[in-house]
């Protein structure tokens, strides 16, 4: 038994969770649609175990929500006194495993948010490598409504991706962020109107899983390493990265293919 073996989590029954694997693509949607698909101990250990068993299957995956919301974040009807939760346990127990098995997931991942997005709900959609929404949905940082800062990320986030202005105001007031200002304000990458939101995410996902998977895959990491890096150190890393990239099958049938002048076929290798 390899070692990629031994990690592989073992075969679980979704109860939170729908699962579905078509043609390269994985759609996990969060299934609890009369709790607004609100986050509760069950769904984050499901959240965990299907990012990190899919990742081996596909080679996108999407997350979304059943029913009218995204995530409507925390289930605070999940504890008999909500005011006694140990809540630092819970962020390091059950949802850092959670957001690492997303942030750490090998092939692209997309949040498409259909709905409300409050809460931990939020922070569980911008953890994802592209979020897509529908016109309708929106963003909430509802925690200090309830005398809480903003966590599963949430603090990490959105001051990178819309600046500190909008992250500090949306953090304190707890504005509704519409998904079309959330794509303006560089939160989220792109709102679509909701006739067409289904059918959009489908294609982008369709199109990320018969990519160059391998490719993909540094893009996600030399992006994200550039934060820590001075200039000279980033393009250490491109190069090397390039290097790797230059290696693969993928960059062969690319070069190949357009060449040829016909479209690639990317095996993700």
């Amino acid at each position: 038994m390899s070692n990629a073996d031994d990690i592989r989590p073992k075969p679980m029954i979704y109860e939170t969770l729908l699962v579905d694997q078509t043609d390269q693509v994985a759609t996990i949607t969060l299934n609890r649609p009369d709790k607004m698909n609100a986050l509760n101990t069950q769904m984050r250990a499901e959240l965990t175990h299907a990012f990190k068993e899919l990742a081996t299957s596909s080679r996108a995956i999407v997350l979304t929500g059943a029913g009218k919301a995204f995530c409507s974040g925390q289930d605070l009807g999940d504890e008999a006194n909500p005011a006694n939760i140990d809540l630092e346990r819970t962020l390091r127990d059950e949802y850092h495993p959670m957001l690492a098995a997303i942030s750490d997931c090998p092939v692209p991942t997309i949040a498409a948010v259909n709905g409300a997005a409050a809460g931990a709900g939020a922070n569980l959609a911008l953890v994802a490598d592209v979020v897509i929404a529908a016109e309708s949905a929106y963003f909430l940082q509802a925690f200090a409504r309830i005398g809480l800062i903003p966590d599963a990320g949430g603090t990490f986030f959105m001051p990178r991706q819309m600046g500190q202005a909008k992250a500090m105001g949306a953090a304190l007031f707890g504005d509704r962020i519409m998904a079309r200002d959330a794509a303006d304000w560089g939160l989220i990458y792109e709102a679509v109107s909701d006739d067409v939101f289904q059918d959009h995410w489908r294609a982008r996902a369709n199109y990320l899983a018969h990519g160059p998977t391998q490719a993909f895959k540094r893009i996600k990491s030399v992006i994200r390493a550039s934060f820590g890096n001075d200039l000279n150190t980033q393009l250490e890393l491109e190069a090397q990265q390039q290097g790797a990239c230059g290696g693969t099958r993928d960059f062969q049938e690319g070069v190949t293919a357009f060449i040829a002048k016909r479209p690639p076929n990317f095996e993700g290798r």
